[in-house]
């Protein structure tokens, strides 16, 4: 076995076609969950915009705690990167589960504030008091599957930092198809299964999370990648790893909460601006959640690649490989873009509102459309910086951007009453904050002497 991991090379190279292979296979695995998404919000927007609205709420909320255990993602894939690019294969396996016993423990925690804590913000905070409501029964339920998307998470870091990303399609597509299935099924009371309106949704979403997870188990099992990394062999506890990562991905599991709590804030402004401009906004987060997978995907490859590549020592080509895959996502998001604004109507059709509707979204989707290309090059250079093992100063750009974000909103939207497309332009504001810290510190060369 010893032999085996030296001959096993996890040193990844820098070029377009690299880039490639490890950033398709990711966005592939990032659409998926906004299918989900979109699919929910289709199907609720079939019972009424009211559901609609509701929908946006419930789902900032629950992403509220998907980024937590996106930033114990990123954090995790940063170190399993580092130690694929040393190729240190035997530190893998221990990375890896002392971020599981990490991840469930923060579920634990997600979910009792969920049960307890949030009925009483949401009270206080929403003007539709039927619309808590239904939030609260809902949340309730939804919050069930936050274990498993944890644990799902910590599974895309072991592959995305093994350079074994070609496999997350198999588990995020298991997860859509099972998601869009019982979304039919249990919202409508089609298929033999009972119906359950709103809540159906929430069934839904946690039965495909289980579903996607075992799968993706089960391919790691057969693929022989579990073996490959000697993945359960050292299962035991090891605090000094459990440290390691928790100094890596807290400033980012922060970074990432108070920006979703920010955007939850942004909601809860929007819905005092009435029930169409909440459902518009929520249609706004689908379209932009779906279609920056590209640039999420990207800027996955970024944290993964510059870690790997500092891992091997080449810190003088970082920026050479930042600079390609930036191109990549610039490019992306300019098809989009053009797409979104030409053909408007057929995107926001979708979700059967009426021309009014329609009408009123897309100004809002200009806005958006122009925000995913900023978003293309920030996050780039975000995701490089977590690469280097900084997350402090990761942090640190999150909140100035969070200020000028919420402050810029609360004027905008509370003060000043202005259409929420005013609102939503607070994007450009956020990206633009993003991009200056973090270039200027990867072009500084601070981070060549950092040893995570």
């Amino acid at each position: 076995m010893e032999e085996g991991r030296k001959d096993m090379n996890l040193q990844v190279g820098i070029s377009d076609k690299q880039i490639l292979r490890i950033a398709l296979p990711i966005s592939a695995s990032i659409i998926v969950p906004q299918i989900n998404f979109i699919t929910n919000n289709i199907f609720l927007g079939g019972l009424s915009q009211h559901a609609l609205a509701m929908a946006g709420i419930t789902g900032v909320y629950y992403l509220v705690f998907a980024v937590m255990g996106h930033g114990l993602n990123n954090g995790l894939q940063a170190l399993i990167a580092r130690r694929a690019g040393e190729n240190r294969i035997d530190a893998i396996g221990t990375l890896f589960w002392q971020g599981v016993r990490i991840a469930l423990a923060f579920a634990l925690a997600g979910i009792l504030i969920t049960w307890f804590v949030a009925p009483w913000i949401l009270r206080y905070t929403l003007h539709d008091q039927s619309g808590v409501d239904m939030a609260v029964k809902f949340l309730n339920i939804r919050i069930l599957g936050l274990p498993f998307l944890f644990v799902y998470q910590m599974r895309n870091a072991l592959l995305v930092g093994t350079n074994h990303s070609r496999y997350l399609v198999i588990g995020t597509a298991t997860e859509a198809i099972t998601n869009i299935v019982l979304d039919y099924g249990l919202i409508y009371g089609k298929l033999g299964m009972p119906e359950l309106g709103f809540n159906g949704a929430a069934w839904a979403s946690v039965i495909a999370e289980i579903t996607g997870l075992a799968v993706i188990f089960l391919v790691i099992h057969y693929k022989g990648i579990g073996k490959k990394l000697e993945l359960f062999k050292n299962k035991a506890y090891d605090a000094a790893a459990g440290k390691l990562i928790l100094t890596q991905s807290s400033p980012l599991i922060l970074q990432h909460t108070i920006s979703i709590v920010s955007w939850e804030f942004f909601y809860i402004l929007i819905e005092h601006h009435g029930q169409r401009d909440l459902a518009v906004s929520n249609t706004m987060r689908n379209i932009f959640g779906f279609f920056g997978c590209f640039t999420w995907a990207f800027a996955a490859t970024a944290n993964a690649m510059v870690s790997n590549v500092i891992g091997q020592g080449l810190h003088h080509r970082v920026i050479e490989l930042i600079h390609r895959i930036m191109r990549w996502s610039v490019g992306f998001a300019l098809i989009v873009c053009v797409l979104l604004n030409i053909f408007p109507h057929a995107f926001l059709s979708i979700y059967g509102q009426g021309e009014d509707f329609i009408n009123a979204a897309i100004p809002v989707m200009r806005v958006v459309s122009c925000a995913l290309v900023l978003m293309s090059v920030s996050v780039i250079w975000l995701n490089a910086v977590t690469g280097t093992g900084n997350s402090r100063m990761n942090l640190i750009t999150e909140t100035a951007a969070i200020i000028c974000y919420c402050v810029y909103n609360y004027i905008v939207l509370e003060q000043l009453k202005l259409p929420i497309a005013w609102g939503w332009a607070s994007e450009v504001i956020y990206w633009l904050v993003l991009f200056i810290p973090s270039y200027w510190y990867i072009r500084s060369g601070r981070w060549k002497s950092r040893k995570i």
